[in-house]
């Protein structure tokens, strides 16, 4: 009786692994995420969003340092801009969340207050 057991287990593991294999591969190949994917495609091209660096946000005399220390270190130049009652320094032009981030590894080896922001185009 210890025998069939194991094969009645063995069998059953067996059983499960290959429905779990089918119904994958069933999911994979379905339209409907097909469609899906196309509809998300069309809706990141209507509403692009941009990722910039920031900086930072504060002090205009600290903003215009943070600029020049920037421009010592790295490449590019960073925009300087007044929205009240704060001045803000950021940097780069990124499609990605991705690219941003890495960009922002390096930056904030540097200036450790550095952020993504995030932009509707």
């Amino acid at each position: 009786m210890r025998k069939s057991c194991k094969n009645l287990i063995v069998l059953t593991f067996f059983l499960i692994g290959f429905i779990n294999v089918n119904s994958q591969s069933n999911y994979t190949d379905n339209e409907s995420i097909k469609s899906l994917l196309k509809k998300k495609r069309s809706y990141n091209k209507k509403n692009e969003t941009i990722y910039k660096i920031q900086l930072y946000n504060g002090t205009e005399g600290r903003a215009r340092n943070i600029k020049q220390n920037y421009m010592m270190k790295f490449q590019g130049v960073p925009k300087l801009k007044y929205e009240a009652p704060e001045w803000k320094v950021q940097v780069g032009k990124y499609y990605s969340k991705i690219q941003a981030d890495r960009a922002l590894n390096k930056i904030k080896e540097k200036f450790s207050g550095a952020i993504v922001i995030r932009f509707k185009k």
